[in-house]
């Protein structure tokens, strides 16, 4: 991890006082700012997003998914976990804690846009940060990245759809027009360009393109700590009125962090794969592609709504949770193979029986005769 990476959860409490200072003392920059926009997308947080992205999705080399066939149960269970899974469990979470459980600790108004912005959060699978979480596991390298570029082109078709159904079902109101130009901004175009860019950098040569990839992608982190400064400078007032709020978002996200990567260790450990496979695996179904859900929560209801804020909180506790969940994998190795062992060990005994008995009764056979 890089010095930004590694400090990444200091750095967002840092913008959170600058943009909550911003906000405070320089209120007529920062609504300047904010009336920057065309078809509700704000023109300097749009150009922010794709500093962020971009960098990002160079990384994923979509040549990659021919590796896909090799580990087929792997994929089974990342995609199950990604797709069937987060963005419906955590809809659920955001009902029961949200909606019921602590409604009366929240803001009235701002419910719905809660529950929306940890839906955002959810439909996002990781793309960039989960490479760091599978090195430090020992993962499988192609499989890591055969993932993260299936679910990449998941995303560009699934993203829209499965975010309305959800809100939907949540009674929120979806604006479609809006989340398609979303989606079109912050998924389709990045794709296309980070590739162009990705064709051109390689054919300069690997160590010219990782030199570029370090650069960038201190530029991305970057971004992303800009984007949140103007972010909290919108919502100050909110968060010196309930500072809990941020505690309260952080429930269910933690929550659905440790049982997607749990849901997804186990299925990969019933279905017999490697642990250097079921540590990505699981940690992907852990993290989120934040980036994604503050860009498009921002498009979609505005810096001052709680869905803007709500995957803000992801950010906040992105590093250390995600560290913790790498720490335990590690730790739980012995367990992962020591009950992969004994499954195959069962035929093996079996085999040495059935061989034993063969060979007694052809001795026997050999004294009879």
């Amino acid at each position: 991890m890089n010095f930004f990476e590694r400090y990444l959860t200091l750095w967002v409490f840092l913008c959170i006082v600058a943009g909550i200072a911003l906000g405070q003392f320089f209120p007529p920059l920062v609504h300047a700012v904010a009336a920057m926009e065309v078809a509700h997308v704000n023109l300097p947080v749009g150009l922010l997003i794709w500093v962020m992205i971009i960098p990002m999705l160079i990384k994923v080399d979509f040549g990659t998914l021919g590796e896909v066939r090799r580990h087929v149960r792997g994929i089974g269970v990342t995609l199950a976990v990604n797709w069937l899974v987060k963005p419906f469990s955590m809809a659920l979470l955001g009902w029961l804690f949200i909606r019921h459980l602590f409604a009366p600790l929240l803001p009235a108004d701002q419910i719905d846009s809660y529950i929306a912005g940890l839906i955002l959060l959810a439909a996002a699978p990781c793309t960039a940060m989960v490479f760091v979480w599978s090195r430090l596991t020992n993962g499988d390298p192609l499989f890591t990245l055969s993932q993260v570029a299936l679910n990449d082109s998941i995303m560009v078709f699934a993203f829209a759809p499965l975010v309305g159904l959800l809100l939907g079902v949540a009674s929120i109101a979806v604006p479609w027009d809006t989340l398609a130009i979303s989606v079109l901004l912050y998924i389709v175009i990045p794709v296309i360009i980070s590739q162009l860019l990705r064709r051109w950098l390689l054919a300069q040569g690997d160590a010219f393109f990782e030199r570029v990839m370090v650069r960038v992608g201190q530029g991305s982190i970057a971004a992303l700590l800009v984007t949140l400064v103007l972010l909290f400078a919108f919502q100050g007032e909110a968060i010196l009125r309930q500072p809990r709020v941020i505690a309260l978002l952080a429930v269910p996200i933690l929550i659905q962090v440790f049982f997607n990567a749990a849901l997804a260790y186990w299925l990969n450990r019933v279905a017999g794969e490697k642990h250097n496979v079921a540590c990505p695996s699981a940690l992907i179904g852990a993290s989120n592609f934040f980036e994604l859900a503050v860009a498009a929560a921002i498009s979609l209801f505005g810096f001052e709504s709680g869905a803007a804020l709500a995957p803000v909180v992801g950010v906040l506790i992105e590093v250390p949770v995600m560290l913790v969940v790498v720490r335990i994998v590690n730790a739980s190795k012995g367990w992962y193979e020591g009950g992969q062992t004994s499954a195959a060990a069962t035929p093996v005994a079996a085999t040495t029986t059935a061989t034993t008995t063969a060979t007694t009764t052809a001795t026997a056979a050999e004294k009879i005769h």
